[in-house]
């Protein structure tokens, strides 16, 4: 977002909270020309989602965090904005352990390892299961995260492109 505009208001309330007597505003523009608004009434998901893991990043890296874990932080980003949300967290895990729970095919090939989360009904009850994907099963679930079948050449070869990259 390279003519994004990202400001902090702190207000005093008129009267004392239980968050304190201050109010901080965070204001947002995308855009060149726009004036920046309150975050929440003018970011998309996708902006909402780039905004959360820049903060989380900085956050991190001053926390000295052993772990951070982010739940579908690629969240109305595709295509090129979601390899380099993948960029980001495999800059992140040079210096922690970083658990990402993703839908993006592009964000998922950029893992060192890769789970599949999934669920199960036994005996009348759904069973929530986690599976460590070998190589293969790693580029059938992206195959199936590019909303392929098994069946499409074309789509094995992306999935496999990714996983190499």
């Amino acid at each position: 977002m390279p003519d994004a505009i990202f400001n902090l208001e702190l207000e005093k309330t008129p009267t004392i909270t239980s968050f304190g007597i201050d109010e901080l505003m965070w204001k947002f523009s995308a855009n060149k020309g726009s004036q920046p608004k309150a975050i929440d009434k003018v970011a998309s998901g996708g902006e909402l989602s780039r905004i959360t893991l820049a903060v989380k990043r900085i956050l991190a890296e001053n926390s000295s965090l052993p772990t951070i874990i982010f739940d579908e932080i690629d969240t109305g980003v595709s295509g090129d904005i979601g390899s380099k949300i993948g960029d980001v967290l495999s800059e992140m895990a040079k210096d922690m352990q970083v658990i990402s729970i993703s839908h993006l095919p592009q964000l998922a090939a950029q893992a060192k390892n890769h789970f599949k989360v999934f669920k199960t009904v036994e005996a009348e009850k759904t069973i929530t299961k986690i599976k460590t994907l070998s190589n293969q099963e790693r580029i059938d679930e992206i195959v199936s995260m590019l909303g392929a079948g098994g069946e499409s050449k074309s789509a094995v070869e992306h999935a496999k492109s990714l996983l190499t990259r």
